[in-house]
């Protein structure tokens, strides 16, 4: 069982998490000391000077020079010390090593989406090897988002029109938690993933594998793996439930009322343009948010989803 988790922190499983760890520990207890020490010393004084009798006056309080430079120096220290131990930690936290292999994020409501330099790619689910540092290129196509990974102690903001970068080594192979602590709209507490930490031979059969588009599969087995890699099961379900966009079930080959146009055939090219282009016909009822998936799909992996879709039925 691992036990470097604490009341406020998850385990530690980045090499900087412990450092972060010490310094947010430091805080809290030094804090929690001079609360103590001037809760007592308040309680003390209001004991001590309390008006014993109608009328009498407090004697007169003289200058103390000592007390005045003590109360001063000892905060001024400690805030300068805890300073210069933050600002070499946020070094340590920005400047990546020159060895960090480089994976590219980006973030769109309401998923993550992960590029890999030998180009495979995954959604919601970032895939490394342990024990090696990773150096994280991110940027937005709609909105501030915010990548935060707990057990790392790692957290930047995903910015659109800008590259912002985090790097981290995981030193412990396991699944972690990955969210976006930015507001991005109604569907920001579904951005969710999972950062999946693997030894350094796993790594490298999944590498191999991750890069091969459905192989030994029908397109719609195929698809129906995309449906939730891709993460399409968070806002379209296969059992005929509303959520976000309109379900999968039936959906094809049925007439589809648009609220920018006249009715239209849900066929394979009215599918394949809702992937990359879902803002050019607008299903009656449901919001205009689904991201484009232009550049993130190829084209054998949006003719598996169509190739699901279009076995969904009842």
């Amino acid at each position: 069982m691992d036990t470097t988790g604490s009341l406020f922190m998850p385990p530690q499983n980045s090499t900087m998490a412990a450092e972060i760890d010490f310094l947010w520990d430091f805080i809290y207890w030094a804090s929690a000391v001079f609360f103590i020490v001037l809760g007592a010393a308040i309680v003390y004084f209001v004991f001590r000077y309390r008006r014993r009798r109608q009328g009498e006056l407090t004697t007169g309080l003289a200058h103390n020079m000592p007390l005045e430079i003590t109360w001063t120096l000892i905060p001024t220290i400690l805030i300068f010390f805890v300073f210069v131990w933050g600002f070499k930690s946020y070094l340590k936290l920005h400047i990546a090593p020159g060895d960090a292999m480089e994976i590219k994020v980006t973030g769109q409501k309401w998923f993550w989406s992960f590029q890999y330099a030998e180009g495979a790619s995954t959604v919601n689910e970032l895939v490394v090897p342990v024990d090696k540092p990773v150096k994280l290129l991110m940027s937005s196509v709609d909105v501030i988002h915010s990548f935060f990974v707990p057990n790392f102690r790692v957290k930047m903001d995903v910015l659109p029109n800008r590259y912002t970068q985090l790097w981290f080594e995981a030193t412990a192979v396991g699944e972690y938690d990955l969210m976006c602590t930015e507001y991005c709209g109604t569907g920001h507490s579904e951005m969710i993933g999972k950062v999946r930490v693997l030894g350094e031979r796993e790594y490298a059969e999944w590498l191999e594998s991750a890069g091969g588009m459905g192989e030994g599969m029908t397109p719609a087995e195929y698809g129906a793996q995309l449906y939730k890699n891709k993460a399409c099961n968070t806002c379209h379900s296969i059992d005929g439930s509303k959520l976000v966009g309109p379900s999968f079930l039936n959906l094809y080959n049925t007439q589809q009322m648009l609220t920018n146009g006249p009715p239209t055939m849900a066929d394979e090219n009215y599918l394949r343009e809702s992937i990359l282009n879902p803002q050019a016909k607008l299903v009656a009822g449901y919001d205009p948010v689904m991201p484009s998936y232009q550049g993130v799909l190829k084209d054998q992996q949006i003719d598996a989803l169509i190739a699901y879709i279009k076995s969904l039925k009842e």
